[in-house]
């Protein structure tokens, strides 16, 4: 299943979790069976609101950013299939 969520599809921005938690409903998923990939800590707030892992992408932002609530901290994106087919 593929959508898009836009700004206009849920109310409160983030760092509120009401982005991630609308992504859900609308996708039928669960926080347990999600993973979210962010680049900023106010994502991570989100993700982390809504009860779903987060692996945030270290870089020249981030590197200022406190994203010690992570699930997962990787440099670039191809990682995120080592972490979805658990060999991380």
């Amino acid at each position: 299943m593929e959508f898009v969520l836009a700004r206009e599809d849920y109310q409160q921005p983030k760092p509120h979790p009401e982005p991630y938690l609308t992504g859900l409903a609308r996708f039928g998923a669960r926080p347990a069976e999600t993973l979210v990939v962010e680049d900023s800590a106010r994502g991570l707030t989100s993700a982390v609101a809504a009860g779903i892992d987060c692996a945030v992408v270290h870089n020249d932002f981030t590197k200022t950013h406190d994203v010690s609530r992570a699930t997962y901290r990787i440099k670039t994106l191809a990682e995120v299939t080592d972490i979805v087919l658990g060999r991380r």
